[in-house]
């Protein structure tokens, strides 16, 4: 039984590269699915596409005219079990979730361990660019698109007062710029307070800030929260 050594060195350490430089890019942004993670998917991704290559000599000959190759079937086995890790990574902080990005990075590394386990080398590294650019550059244009941010918007007046109705409130949240959706209206503290709870949608996240500051200096408001989304 014999081995190419050179051949399976080279396509596990093209993996460890590949990995490597995708997960740099997560680490250098504080992703806990960094470089060691990244590195390691590819490398087991290609490890059992080579598994693949040689299972023909690891066979025993009694068994051979019993079983049917495939290798888009293991393609298919690996995939799902990254699905689970990519899932582990997404995180939903209140109304918010992170690890999406990172998620996606991880699926598309171990389909680039998959192409170089195959020695299919050159897709591989252009798909592995590929993604730098997307998390890198792209990250760079994103941010110099005009987006719209959304909050959860919460605020509590003091009945004994004079309470701003809806359509005040309202008001007083458009002329920050500000878009506000459907409310909901909740009594508290036993009836001393009077609390509006809504998505609201603003292009700069300065605009939140402004209407905070003007929350901050009516006696009226008991309390409030802009949370952004």
């Amino acid at each position: 039984m014999e081995y190419d050594y050179t051949l399976i060195a080279s396509r596990l350490l093209l993996a460890l590269l590949a990995g490597g430089i995708i997960g740099l890019e997560r680490a250098l942004h504080g992703r806990e699915a960094g470089f060691r993670t990244h590195a390691l998917v590819c490398v087991s991704s290609s490890l059992l596409m080579v598994l693949m290559f040689y299972q023909w000599q690891l066979i025993p000959e009694q068994y051979m005219a019993t079983i049917r190759a495939d290798p888009t079937r293991l393609a298919q086995g690996i995939m799902t079990g990254i699905g689970f890790l990519g899932a582990g990574v997404i995180i939903k902080e209140g109304l918010s979730v992170r690890g999406l990005t990172t998620a996606a990075s991880i699926w598309m590394t171990a389909s680039i361990g998959i192409v170089i386990g195959m020695g299919f080398y050159y897709p591989a590294f252009l798909a592995t660019g590929l993604t730098v650019v997307t998390l890198s550059i792209f990250r760079w244009i994103e941010n110099m698109l005009p987006s719209q941010t959304y909050a959860r918007f919460r605020v509590r007046f003091i009945r004994e007062m004079k309470t701003y109705n809806e359509t005040q409130l309202r008001e007083l949240i458009a002329e920050h710029r500000i878009k506000s959706f459907d409310a909901s209206y909740t009594m508290a503290g036993e009836g001393k307070f009077f609390q509006y709870e809504m998505t609201v949608r603003s292009r700069s996240t300065k605009n939140f800030f402004n209407l905070a500051e003007t929350l901050t200096n009516m006696e009226q408001v008991s309390e409030f929260s802009i949370i952004p989304t």
